[in-house]
């Protein structure tokens, strides 16, 4: 469980996101490392069972440093105000689908899938999908997968207007084709978030994602 004293931390960072501050509440943000840390290991060692694909990972795999890269953003904040867990069969800084969970008060997710791939991972999925989207349509149509995540997001900005290249806007499969990204979440309340049994409940959530992560990353791995 994430505890009500990391929560009001992450909550009081968005309220003074500056270096003095933040300094002079190192023994706040202590505690919050230990409570990162901790919920870490807690869905390892639920998620692992679960998916031998991540077996190998270890908190510094699935973890991310509270200071944000600032040297090309407009936001100059110095610190996240979320904490964030990423588990992936290829560890963090790998192009691999994946299982994420997003903790923030009032704005928790769990997510699964791939975000933004580059343009040649994209042209796998799409080829992927081109053979084998009678698959992706039961993976998404399974009741599990409705029930948690509803379906595929899909919006203005992962979204192409029109077929991409090499595809006919005839093609059965074609509003899968025109995603850029191939992401879906389901939100997770306050009251989940400080729950005992969180990390076994969230992840029992993420399994009906997973049918999904193993279609993408076996199109990303295949030659």
């Amino acid at each position: 469980m994430i505890t009500p004293a990391t929560l009001q931390f992450i909550e009081d960072l968005k309220k003074n996101n500056d270096r003095d501050w933040f300094q002079a509440n190192q023994d706040r943000y202590e505690f919050y490392k230990k409570d990162y840390r901790d919920m870490v290991d807690e869905f390892l060692e639920v998620m692992k069972p679960l998916d031998d694909t991540l077996e190998q990972l270890e908190f510094k795999d699935c973890s991310y440093r509270i200071n944000r890269d600032i040297r090309f953003s407009k936001d100059k904040t110095p610190y996240k105000t979320h904490m964030g867990i990423w588990m992936c069969e290829g560890k963090k800084n790998t192009n691999l689908a994946g299982y994420y969970v997003h903790i923030e008060k009032g704005a928790a997710f769990a997510a699964g899938g791939l975000y933004w791939p580059d343009a040649a991972d994209l042209k796998k999925i799409r080829r992927e999908i081109d053979g084998f989207y009678e698959e992706l349509e039961e993976i998404v149509a399974a009741p599990d997968f409705k029930k948690v995540f509803g379906k595929l997001e899909s919006n203005d900005t992962n979204t192409l207007k029109s077929s991409p290249k090499d595809f006919d806007k005839s093609h059965p499969a074609i509003e899968f084709l025109k995603l850029k990204s191939f992401m879906a979440s389901t939100p997770i309340s306050d009251k989940e978030l400080t729950s005992k049994t969180f990390a076994k409940d969230i992840s029992k959530k993420l399994m009906a994602i997973k049918p999904l992560i193993e279609f993408l990353n076996r199109g990303l791995t295949t030659e």
